[in-house]
């Protein structure tokens, strides 16, 4: 499953800030933000979570994480 939130992940600190969270779950098996989006969309891949699981772990890193229809 590949899932699209917009995010307030804005920066490269950002970015620094919450990998250590999405690098934890093994269940995630690839992630990636595009700062550079108006929406700053991170692109979560992961075979099991569910995308609220996914948000909850955005949430817990400090982050908002709205989903995105794709």
């Amino acid at each position: 499953m590949k899932y699209k939130y917009k995010t307030n992940i804005n920066c490269g600190s950002c970015v620094a800030s919450v990998t250590p969270h999405l690098n934890a779950n093994k269940e995630i098996s690839n992630w990636e933000v595009d700062i550079a989006n108006p929406q700053k969309v991170l692109t979560v891949e992961t075979d099991t979570l569910s995308e609220e699981a996914v948000r909850e772990i955005v949430i817990k890193a400090g982050y908002k994480a709205e989903k995105l229809s794709q």
